[in-house]
């Protein structure tokens, strides 16, 4: 996480439920001005308070660790309505799955699948030679099985329609960019209207997978790329551009965000992001904006 120096900061502190003895003890730790509740949104995920003029921070981890919160120290002048672009990750962000490792699953090499996930999602292979490894492990799966994981096992995280909202209503485009594919990422763009959408073309051939990528991979520089495209399109001119992800994938588009942020991710994310979110739902993101 980082800490905003030089400016007029609040500690905002947030989760499932925040007792009112864990407000006092970080208020007394943090120094505020004020001490305000964050009215939820309808839907919310999470109970959030704002501190306002927080001016002392060590200790602030710890207490939010054995409390179960997340806490972000955030600027003063931070405004949802100067949002232009809101990026995100889609497997394991946007939705609660891996959609490959789900995809493995009809082809009865989920284990295999995943194992090689979670070691690109560290950081530990290369994406490309990862990707390339998964998806040769499908070949021959029919394509129905892509329709089935969409119907039948695809979840939007928790909140992920209350922030979407939020930012469309405060004036933001929204990009959807992933490592995974068109299959899901285009079904997702329609049902929750995202501007734009960047992700890997899967090779088929009379109905089946052929266990090939076609065109460009979407790899963490391709990402990137794609979130410097929607600030020279829409944020050209000044407002913040914002990115959630949560693998090693994400780091390079989380670089190039004004504020980044990790979701449930891996230790090798939230060590890059700006703020991180462990405890509440995708709409904890809004609660980062005054």
């Amino acid at each position: 996480m980082t800490v905003v120096r030089g400016a007029t900061v609040d500690l905002v502190v947030q989760g499932a439920s925040v007792a009112s003895d864990d407000v006092a003890h970080l208020a007394a730790i943090a120094d505020p001005d004020a001490i305000e509740a964050i009215v939820p949104r309808p839907g919310a995920t999470v109970s959030a308070w704002r501190l306002r003029g927080a001016t002392r921070h060590d200790g602030v981890r710890e207490a939010c660790a054995s409390a179960g919160l997340d806490f972000a120290i955030v600027p003063r002048d931070r405004r949802l309505a100067d949002l232009r672009v809101l990026a995100l990750d889609m497997d394991s962000t946007l939705i609660t799955i891996e959609c490959i490792d789900e995809i493995a699953d009809y082809a009865g090499v989920r284990e295999q699948v995943s194992a090689i996930t979670a070691s690109a999602m560290r950081g530990e292979i290369d994406f490309r030679e990862s990707l390339a490894r998964r998806v040769g492990l499908l070949a021959g799966l029919s394509v129905d099985a892509l329709e089935s994981v969409y119907r039948e096992r695809l979840v939007l995280s928790p909140g992920a329609e209350t922030l979407l909202s939020a930012a469309r209503a405060a004036g933001a485009r929204t990009l959807l960019v992933s490592g995974g594919f068109t299959f899901f990422t285009e079904r997702l763009r329609e049902r929750l209207a995202f501007d734009a959408t960047a992700s890997n073309v899967l090779e088929v051939e009379s109905g089946r997978l052929t266990g090939r990528v076609v065109g460009d991979i979407i790899d963490a520089g391709r990402k990137a790329d794609a979130l410097d495209t929607m600030r020279a399109r829409h944020a050209g001119s000044g407002g913040l551009v914002a990115a959630i992800g949560d693998g090693a994938n994400d780091v390079a588009m989380l670089r190039r965000a004004d504020v980044s942020i990790a979701y449930r991710a891996k230790p090798v994310v939230r060590a890059q992001a700006t703020h991180a979110i462990d405890h509440g739902g995708l709409d904890a993101v809004l609660n980062l904006f005054a």
